[in-house]
């Protein structure tokens, strides 16, 4: 117990001495989606306002690169491909999917949907986005062919999709606290965990596909081990409905958010508050950088001068305080 107790001590320390924010307001709108490329250079955010937002990292220096417009309506969700750092997805209001490239700052694919869609995620193979849509009709893209291949439609709410390790392995979380997972290309299901008593919003893999987490509705954030499917622990810290979470590159901590005034980021082995990151606003999307410990992050702020205008800010926590 010692080298963890020492560990928990070590990550608290370091927070100590890396807890600046530096700030971005790419959008004029609410920002929904932020997320990392997989080699940590670009960071990418979806707004309210139409437009996906570009940034590279240099050292501690966020740089606006790119404004990718197209969509027709909110970008509510958007996913990097895995292992290509130029490709991003994003799933729009406006009943599209979109592919662009940060190299030729285009779009390079526009799929038709059958509803308005709310969140999306990549295979880890970067052979098929999945979709799903306000009417929980999920959708499955073909990337090869950019035609949707298979589409399942639910009785019940989904929530957040995801994907195992294996790229054959679909998750969902639903409105009745559970976690459908389901085979792919075949779409059987092989388990339905009931994780929570409440609705169960959102759910993450960590890097390491061992564990996956789940945050839901009762305010609880549960860490699953993705084999024997059993819960762990649990994460009580917050006391509103979890909205989002993210594991840290090595799998060691595990962020989270809701309409709490703080983001809470907890170690994974023990369950112990690391560190918290207060906010003014509720928090609906955070990320993880893939090689170090910086936080994306983007809350429901207020422009400073106008409280009717959305600020369309995003923040990166976990810079040197040095820097």
């Amino acid at each position: 117990m010692t080298g963890l107790n020492s560990r928990v001590d070590k990550l608290v320390n370091y927070f100590k001495s890396h807890n600046k924010i530096r700030e971005q307001t790419p959008h004029s709108a609410k920002v929904h989606s932020v997320g990392w490329s997989c080699d940590g250079k670009y960071l990418a955010s979806g707004s309210f306002d139409k437009c996906v937002s570009i940034f590279s990292l240099s050292g501690d220096r966020l740089k606006q690169e790119a404004l990718f417009c197209g969509h027709g309506g909110s970008v509510d969700q958007l996913c990097w491909h895995a292992s290509n750092p130029d490709l991003l997805s994003t799933a729009s209001g406006d009943k599209t999917v979109r592919i662009w490239d940060t190299r030729t700052q285009k779009c390079t694919a526009n799929i038709g949907t059958r509803g308005e869609n709310i969140n999306i995620s990549w295979s880890p193979n970067g052979n098929t986005i999945a979709v799903g849509n306000k009417e929980d009709l999920v959708s499955f893209i073909d990337v090869r062919t950019m035609k949707i291949c298979a589409e399942e439609q639910y009785g019940f709410e989904v929530n957040e999709i995801s994907w195992y390790k294996d790229s054959e392995t679909f998750y969902l979380t639903n409105g009745q606290g559970c976690v459908h997972i389901l085979s792919y290309p075949d779409l059987k299901t092989l388990h339905v965990i009931k994780a929570h008593p409440n609705t169960c919003i959102c759910i993450e893999f960590d890097p390491t596909g061992r564990y996956f987490a789940t945050g839901s509705a009762d305010a609880l954030v549960s860490l699953w081990d993705a084999d024997e499917l059993c819960c762990l622990r649990t994460f009580s810290r917050l006391e509103w409905p979890v909205r989002t979470i993210s594991f840290s590159y090595d799998g060691q901590l595990l962020a989270a958010a809701s309409e709490d005034l703080v983001i809470d980021i907890g170690e994974v082995e023990t369950g112990e508050k690391i560190a918290d990151i207060p906010v003014e606003a509720a928090t609906f999307t955070v990320a993880w950088h893939p090689k170090q410990y910086l936080l994306a992050y983007a809350c429901d702020d207020k422009d400073t001068y106008d409280r009717k205008r959305d600020a369309g800010s995003l923040k990166v926590w976990g810079f040197s305080n040095d820097s």
